[in-house]
């Protein structure tokens, strides 16, 4: 009898699983909990069976992987594969580094809340490792969630970002420098961004040295500055390029003047402007990519600079690398947070919260966080959600066995209870 009622027992169990799996068939990211069953065994005395019965063991399968579905919203994170993201709730967003409770879940549809934070509407936070004003990240720690912070977009609303580099891909005529030309000048102006976002000029005259015979194959660059007096120069540079058979056209020495100075390491020529410093990359000497000297016209073709005008935030989106992107309205993108993918090496270990996450516990192992898509862990996918891993079919199946199963141990109580009614009759 105490056999059948620890059926009773396990198979209540499983039902409330099968419940729960049943509910939540339709829950974003929602992991199926499992029942497994396992016998106990008495020890056996004079020959005789003596029932044990049965326990039940429940766990979530937290490494199932849920079909992922198309969102239209850009911050609908999901991880394609193992791993799970890292969140925090509404105390975390005060709490010291140390502190901050971390929860963890394989999706969510996350969106900016009053004050910027992405979170979800069961109040799950996203968490991420800040980037720099360049867009880079330090990771600090991996093994623990120190360095991590509540992911938050309003501090990027805004965006001016200054031009610290630009490429010169210009062609100047070898005949300007021959003997009996005219050594007129050519002007390349070109736009930049100072540290407020706004547009200004910065313009390079190359002057040929026109000598009395033959070719100079030198050029004197005079810089000029719109934001400062744009007729006065802020530096200049002297070019000589290379004639022989072998490298023809390319840089072959540079010598900087007043404001300016010359790197023949990365070719470029550094000057400062009124934001700053911008370095103006001319070419390594030997190679002749970016400033030439060919028998061809004056030919400004390749000019390119880093740095955008004052933009405004237009939305957010992640890679497959979990780098998380600002998108400003004038075209400009830059990497704002870098979202890592938890492991564990048990995930079934872990322990189930409400809202679809996961706390770390003794079963689970060590944390660990890995960049998207490296290691053992899947890709982050925007514009995405993970569907429950609750099969229906399969849960529907398990419902009509555990139902016979109840019924049968049911039906073992029963049976005794005839018995020993039976044996209370002999007395009569």
């Amino acid at each position: 009898m105490n056999a059948g009622v620890m059926g009773l027992s396990v198979n209540a169990t499983k039902l409330s699983t099968i419940s729960d799996n049943i509910a939540n068939s339709e829950t974003y990211g929602y992991k199926r909990v499992q029942t497994d069953f396992t016998n106990m065994v008495l020890e056996q005395t004079r020959g005789d069976y003596n029932a044990g019965g049965v326990r039940a063991a429940t766990f979530k399968d937290v490494a199932a992987q849920g079909s992922l579905v198309s969102t239209s919203n850009s911050t609908d994170i999901s991880v394609a594969g193992r791993g799970l993201l890292p969140t925090t709730n509404v105390s975390g967003l005060t709490s010291a580094p140390g502190d901050r409770p971390l929860m963890l879940t394989a999706t969510g549809s996350f969106a900016p809340d009053e004050n910027g934070f992405l979170r979800t509407s069961s109040g799950l936070f996203l968490m991420g490792w800040p980037a720099d004003a360049d867009g880079d990240v330090t990771v600090p720690s991996r093994d623990s969630a120190m360095g991590l912070e509540p992911v938050n977009v309003s501090r990027n609303q805004f965006l001016a970002a200054p031009t610290t580099e630009m490429k010169l891909g210009v062609n100047l005529p070898a005949s300007s420098t021959q003997a009996g030309a005219d050594g007129a000048p050519f002007d390349l102006p070109v736009e930049y961004f100072d540290n407020l976002g706004r547009s200004q000029t910065l313009t390079l005259t190359f002057t040929p040295t026109v000598p009395a015979t033959g070719s100079s194959n030198e050029w004197t660059a005079t810089v000029f500055d719109s934001a400062g007096d744009p007729a006065t120069p802020i530096a200049s540079f002297v070019v000589t390029f290379d004639a022989t058979a072998a490298q023809g056209g390319t840089i072959a020495t540079v010598v900087a003047g007043a404001g300016a100075a010359w790197d023949a390491a990365t070719g470029s020529v550094q000057v400062n402007v009124a934001s700053g410093p911008i370095d103006i990359i001319i070419g390594e000497p030997g190679e002749g990519t970016a400033l030439t000297q060919l028998s061809a016209n004056f030919s400004p073709t390749g000019v390119t600079k880093n740095g955008a005008p004052i933009g405004s935030l237009s939305g957010v989106e992640i890679n497959d690398s979990g780098m998380l992107e600002a998108i400003y309205d004038n075209g400009f993108r830059r990497t704002i947070y870098q979202i890592p993918v938890a492991d564990v090496p048990n995930l079934n270990g872990l322990t189930a919260l409400d809202n679809q996450a996961f706390a770390i516990s003794q079963r689970s192992g060590d944390l660990y966080f890995w960049d998207a898509g490296s290691g053992p862990v899947g890709t982050t996918v925007g514009f995405s959600l993970m569907e429950s891993t609750t099969d229906i079919a399969n849960e529907l199946t398990d419902l009509i066995q555990t139902q016979r199963a109840y019924s049968s141990n049911a039906k073992i109580i029963q049976t005794v209870d005839e018995m020993l009614q039976e044996t209370t009759n002999l007395k009569r």
